[in-house]
């Protein structure tokens, strides 16, 4: 620019509105854990600029939606955990085929100490319930029982191909085997003796229907528990359309998927609750009696897609599962899930019939069957031609098959 004549400096004296408050974040303190996921506290402040000094303001006057969190997730350096187990209990009948079990538990390499199990929820697990035999009882000699946990399958449920058991699972997800308190009304009932049975049963009952009503409210127990499935395509939106939760004497409602975790209790009216999900679990805990919620739901094509293929989704009391699940493409890579769902007052058993996963390893991969208990996250893994006895402790499980 130098053959160019340079203007002036000139100062021009402007007059602009105050910038607005703004929420300040000072510095984090120390993680609350030495190693793993732990908290950091930091102080959040509303400040704004006045003659070029920080003045502190009332919170209020900053944007409520933008405050940062006052605890942020901090690592320090990776943990290492793994599983270790008790003894095995003596075997549960003293003649006969039993079963064995054994207690597990998420330790820490550093401590040598339990910590929560969600810190070996990714690591393969080994059985914890395996079959037992202490001989035959004297009124069975030379006639040997299967035992409680080998018991075949009646011929009524007994499924000879992998096209009859898919055929049986479509069976089970388009026509459910266990239904919402409305849909066991028998014929000929009146709409209010109907209404009257839902209102009595409705906790601990799974509902399948694309849409409904459930009336929550002057429930017997105080914790009451339903759940929600649909087929995988889809999921569960939930209108809150009454509420009479105390919230100060620590009434609650909790909703709970597999993507999704939501509690409250105040300005529950009309809050819309998306599950993410084909499955939706909803817990009310109440004190005084007669408060409750009352819940519309319906379902809806997914926005996103958030199962594979392969996977399946089964809600009958019973039913067969086959792998490998027989897609176009000859070689899938990858892994196929099957969900299961029942009702909440209800428990799983899985038993495995038949199983040959090949040579238990090698250096290229390893064939396995990882189960996963939904509500405690517990994992289990089989390989080999292994048969087993799994049960759960809550309404869900996940079985994948890896290969």
């Amino acid at each position: 620019c130098q053959p160019v004549p340079k203007p002036e400096s000139r100062v021009e004296v402007c007059d602009l509105n105050p910038c607005p408050p703004r929420w300040k974040v000072t510095p984090a303190g120390p993680c609350s854990s030495s190693c793993g996921l732990g908290l950091a506290v930091q102080l959040v402040t509303c400040v704004q600029l006045l003659h070029g000094q920080e003045v502190l303001q009332e919170e209020h006057l900053c944007p409520v939606a933008e405050k940062p969190l006052t605890s942020v997730p901090c690592v320090i350096r990776a943990c290492s955990y793994e599983w270790s187990f008790s003894e095995w209990s003596e075997c549960s009948t003293s003649c006969g085929n039993g079963i064995q079990t054994r207690q597990d538990f998420c330790l820490s390499s550093l401590t040598r100490k339990p910590v929560n199990p969600l810190f070996c929820r990714h690591f393969p697990k080994a059985l914890v319930v395996r079959g037992c035999s202490t001989g035959p009882c004297p009124e069975q000699e030379g006639t040997l029982s299967p035992g409680p946990e080998l018991q075949p399958v009646t011929p009524a449920t007994q499924l000879t191909t992998a096209a009859a058991a898919t055929q049986h699972r479509h069976k089970d997800l388009d026509v459910p085997l266990s239904a919402g308190p409305w849909e066991q009304t028998e014929p000929g009932r009146g709409e209010e003796d109907m209404a009257k049975r839902s209102f009595l049963c409705v906790c601990g009952n799974l509902f399948l229907s694309a849409t409904g009503i459930i009336n929550m409210t002057g429930t017997e127990s105080r914790d009451c528990t339903v759940a929600i499935g649909r087929p995988l395509r889809e999921e569960i939106l939930v209108t809150i359309l009454e509420s009479s939760l105390n919230c100060s004497a620590g009434e609650v409602l909790l909703f709970s998927g597999r993507m999704m975790w939501r509690t409250g209790c105040r300005k529950l009216p009309l809050s819309l609750i998306n599950s993410r999900t084909n499955t939706l679990i909803v817990k009310q805990r109440v004190v005084l009696p007669g408060n409750g919620v009352i819940l519309q739901y319906n379902s809806r094509t997914a926005t996103k897609k958030y199962y594979q293929d392969c996977d399946q989704q089964l809600f009958g009391p019973q039913g067969e599962i086959v792998n490998p699940v027989q897609l176009p493409d000859e070689r899938q890579e990858v892994v196929c899930r099957t969900f299961i769902t029942v009702a909440p007052r209800q428990r799983i058993s899985i038993r495995a019939l038949n199983t040959d996963l090949g040579p238990e390893g090698n250096q290229t991969h390893f064939n396995y069957i990882l189960v996963r208990d939904v509500s405690t996250m517990k994992t289990v893994v089989f390989h080999g031609k292994q048969q087993f006895l799994w049960q759960s402790t809550g309404s869900q499980a996940e079985i994948e098959f890896h290969e």
